[in-house]
């Protein structure tokens, strides 16, 4: 992945929503709280199963998704010296991600519905890659500190709002 910008040492960040749209950029994120981090993007759930498609009477199987319901969940975690910063961050908050898990499209084949973290782009023969930066609502997260071995375990589950 090519250097991020502000010198950040992952792409995965959060930022407060209400403090980033008056310009400000508070990072949730500090240094030596990521390494080893983890990710899991996926649909919501009303966006996958049989919620979104159906057999008619001839067997046939039909997409029956409304588009508006094309939003993820974000399950991250980590295992570090320091926790991230979520003091004063509660289920319920919005938070702009810069989420970790990448994304492909072909090259020129279509154009991506989410806007690309900064940095974050590369182009593999046919195909580009990218992290997405996505508006989410904070839904629960947990922290636990083993003291002997002087480190912080974490996970966090967003979802896009």
């Amino acid at each position: 992945m090519p250097a991020l910008p502000n010198g950040r040492n992952t792409v995965f960040d959060l930022r407060w929503a209400e403090v980033t749209g008056a310009g400000i950029s508070v990072p949730g994120v500090p240094p030596y709280a990521a390494r080893g981090l983890k990710g899991t993007l996926r649909p919501i759930d009303a966006a996958q199963g049989d919620t979104v498609v159906r057999r008619t009477v001839n067997g046939t199987l039909v997409d029956i998704s409304a588009p508006q319901f094309r939003k993820y969940v974000l399950e991250a975690s980590g295992e570090d010296q320091q926790p991230p910063a979520l003091a004063s961050m509660w289920p319920g908050m919005e938070f702009y991600v810069d989420c970790h898990v990448e994304l492909a499209y072909p090259t020129g084949f279509i154009v991506p519905d989410r806007a690309a973290v900064p940095g974050s782009e590369r182009v593999e023969g046919d195909y580009t890659f990218y992290c997405p930066s996505l508006l989410m609502v904070l839904k629960e997260f947990q922290i636990e500190r083993s003291e002997w071995e002087a480190v912080y375990s974490w996970n966090i589950v967003l979802e896009e709002r």
